[in-house]
């Protein structure tokens, strides 16, 4: 990715976010295509579940409320939910994470992206985002707090 990348390290653990992109308290980023976004797991969020073992994400034309399961991965340390941030109707999924789920965890900006979604109420569910400033100082938070346990 081109843009700025923001870094957040934390003990011997570095966290990467890019700048140019959306991101929900739950570790969804949010990457804006005209009336339609990408969606994929941060940096932090991937780290933080571990090696990605599979992924499933809803099928084309699912329709999503903010909040609704949209994807789920399964991990050697965990399975999670992933919520949506935004509402709206699956148009695309990542079918390169049928083979290969690792993707999430190698290039969790690009290659390993999980969905598009098709916006149906953008104005109000961008109020609910972070900005890459914003998710950075949650991950120090989130990150910290892990440290001490």
């Amino acid at each position: 990715m081109s843009e700025e990348i923001l870094k957040v390290t934390v003990d011997k653990f570095t966290f990467l976010a890019p700048k140019g992109l959306s991101y929900s308290d739950a570790g969804v980023w949010i990457k804006l295509e005209g009336n339609r976004a990408r969606l994929g797991l941060s940096d932090f969020a991937q780290q933080q579940n571990g090696d990605v073992a599979f992924a499933n994400i809803k099928p084309v034309g699912t329709a999503l409320e903010s909040g609704d399961e949209f994807a789920e991965i399964e991990t050697v340390k965990v399975d999670v939910s992933i919520p949506s941030p935004l509402k709206g109707t699956i148009v695309e999924f990542n079918s390169s994470l049928a083979k290969a789920a690792e993707l999430i965890n190698r290039d969790p900006y690009d290659q390993g992206w999980l969905a598009v979604v098709e916006l149906a109420a953008w104005d109000s569910d961008r109020a609910h985002l972070l900005d890459a400033q914003a998710y950075s100082e949650l991950v120090k938070d989130q990150a910290e707090a892990e440290m001490k346990k």
